[in-house]
């Protein structure tokens, strides 16, 4: 190699002490040198009507080129620079109008979880009401109509996110679902039959896919990198509250008469309402913005959001840096061929995997049998109807209140790690509460108890893990060409299944027995397990555009990775307590940068991203 052609090139240096990693986490501006970058930036800027800020995305792409060095960077601002520096040592720290959008995404969630709960003390009167409430014919019925919100959010909600996002951004989608989530639960306390109600939960669950799939991603588009899992996972955190709220609206409509399973289903449109009137404040999305060309207004967005505008400048073009490599690797443009992508291009395909895995495994683990029929569960082994909504009041504040360490744990302890930790406990506590079932003897209090703390135990090992990470993951996984099909994709697999539950476990109940009930998706929680072993990539800390690195290793070099040689680590050092076991070169991870003088060298083997037969 000449020397002229080494001086065209970065260092990438990685410290010799270290086991070093079988993969890179890359960054594209390392690849050319300095000054092609900075050519390249006054392009940009020249091109997408940003000129009068051309010297400041000059310094920020010098950061972007190596943002954890960035005090080496000569040409920042002494203002830039003690701005990046608080930036990364105070983790939590950014701007009202970040913090403002994320919580206001967030309480889009609450209706989510609302709407289950309304619809799970229902299930006390709503039957009878309608005539119902025998076995068989009628428990399908009752099945189908608490399902139905799930399976047209699955099947239909789901796919028709990316029209309404092309059309009407992140933003205006937003707001159309929120006026459906709001006029429809109104509408379903007005109903006079079961086919009335089902046809307006129907509707109402295609406004749930739609937001389910747009909400997320809304989020994790507006977050930075380093607290992104943390605050994406505000969905998670307030859809649990919105369980517990709507349990709490169950609780304190009950003595209605009559009229306490309308109210019930009726009072989920009260977070909608708070959505629909925020949404209006928040920016739109700025990586929505540049997909469609719009780069100026993307800054501006950026700037709302950010704490500085080097910050802001640093995070646009890094973005669309990466955005040009996903165009020039993407195989098609059209809806339907973006979707196909999903299934045949290798890095998004690996990515497909993670998401639909943790989608499905939400569904597998049975919470949701709680979600739907805690009330009538417990009314069915012993309790009255005002003791079992009391039960499941306090399923859903437990749920709620032990979502809230996983906000500090999600990007330290990481996706992976922390659903890996739960699912074996959750296995055994699903299993328990089902054998309590089998004693049929003593006190209510002797009978009912375990089953109840079983079921409570079991929700805690959910909401520090799979709860939290399930929507989370999915919405940070996909490229942004293909973000809006991948989380329909990914939506559609959690809510189709959880239709499929919704409709299934009135009548499981009756042919399986309540114990053989819970005994079958405990053990669907071992199964989850070796699937998110197998699949589920660990995500913390990356940006989105970093993230496309950790899935460009093909599947079985994962797996044999993680099963030859970091489970028997692990095993070794955690179950057998073996302190002398040293810890095995990583899988992925990312490296220092270093530019000595242009000299190029490249200490560290990447694994070939080759297409997997």
């Amino acid at each position: 190699m000449s020397s002229e052609k080494e001086k065209s090139e970065p260092v990438i240096e990685v410290e010799q002490s270290q086991p070093s990693a079988m993969n890179v986490v890359d960054n594209p501006l390392q690849r050319v040198s300095k000054d092609r970058v900075l050519s390249d930036v006054e392009e940009f800027c020249k091109t997408h009507n940003l000129a009068e800020h051309t010297a400041l995305f000059r310094r920020a792409a010098l950061v972007a080129r190596d943002s954890t060095n960035f005090a080496n960077v000569s040409e920042l601002e002494e203002e830039e620079l003690t701005a990046l520096h608080y930036e990364r040592d105070h983790k939590w720290a950014g701007p009202f109008q970040m913090w403002y959008s994320i919580i206001l995404c967030a309480v889009g969630a609450a209706t989510q979880g609302w709407d289950q709960t309304g619809s799970n003390g229902a299930n006390l009167s709503f039957p009878e009401e309608f005539g119902i409430a025998g076995t068989g014919r009628d428990e399908w019925i009752v099945g189908v109509v608490n399902s139905i919100i799930f399976l047209s959010a699955g099947l239909i909600g789901a796919f028709i996110v990316d029209p309404l996002n092309h059309y009407l951004g992140r933003r205006g989608e937003i707001f159309l679902t929120a006026l459906i989530l709001f006029a429809t639960p109104i509408g379903s306390g007005f109903t006079h039959s079961w086919q009335a109600l089902f046809a307006v939960r129907f509707i109402l669950g295609i406004g749930i896919g739609a937001k389910n799939a747009t909400v997320p991603i809304f989020s994790s588009e507006l977050a930075p990198a380093r607290i992104r899992g943390a605050l994406v996972m505000f969905w998670q955190l307030w859809v649990t509250f919105g369980i517990f709220a709507g349990f709490a609206a169950n609780v304190i409509v009950k003595d209605v008469p009559r009229i306490a399973w309308r109210l019930q289903l009726g009072s989920a449109f009260i977070p909608a309402f708070f959505l629909a009137l925020g949404i209006y404040f928040c920016p739109e999305s700025p990586r929505w913005l540049m997909k469609h060309g719009k780069h100026d207004q993307a800054f501006q967005s950026y700037l709302r959001i950010r704490s500085h505008p080097i910050i802001a400048a640093r995070d646009l073009y890094i973005s669309y840096v990466m955005y040009l490599e996903e165009i020039a690797n993407a195989k098609g443009a059209s809806y339907f061929a973006r979707l196909r992508d999903c299934f045949t291009v290798p890095r998004i395909r690996r990515a497909n995997y993670g998401a639909s895995t943790v989608m499905l495994a939400q569904q597998m683990c049975g919470i949701n049998i709680i979600s739907f029929y805690s009330s009538s569960i417990f009314r069915d082994v012993g309790y009255t109807a005002d003791q079992a909504l009391y039960a499941s009041l306090g399923y859903g504040a437990l749920q709620f209140v032990f979502t809230i360490p996983t906000v500090f744990l999600i990007d330290t302890k990481g996706r992976r790690t922390l659903t890996l930790m739960t699912f074996p406990l959750m296995f055994l506590f699903l299993l328990a509460a089902g054998l309590s079932l089998l004693k049929t003897t003593g006190t209510q209090g002797e009978r009912l108890g375990p089953l109840v703390l079983f079921v409570y135990l079991f929700t805690i090992m959910y909401s520090l893990g799979e709860g939290p990470v399930a929507f989370q993951y999915s919405a940070e996984v996909f490229p942004t060409v293909q973000r809006e099909q991948g989380m329909a994709w990914a939506v559609c697999i959690n809510n189709t299944f959880a239709g499929v539950l919704g409709l299934t476990f009135p009548r499981m109940t009756t042919v399986f027995t309540p114990t053989g009930a819970f005994g079958f998706y405990a053990a669907l929680n071992l199964i989850a397990w070796v699937m998110i072993f197998c699949f589920v990539r660990e995500t913390k800390e990356l940006t989105l555009e970093e993230i496309d690195q950790v899935f460009s290793v093909p599947t079985s070099t994962y797996i044999k990775y993680e099963s030859t040689v970091w489970l028997p680590w692990f095993i070794k050092r955690y179950i057998f307590f073996r302190k002398d076991v040293p810890r095995p070169a990583p899988l992925i991870e990312k490296v220092a940068f270093v530019d000595h003088d242009h000299t190029a060298t490249h200490s560290v083997a990447h694994t070939e991203d080759k297409e997997e037969k």
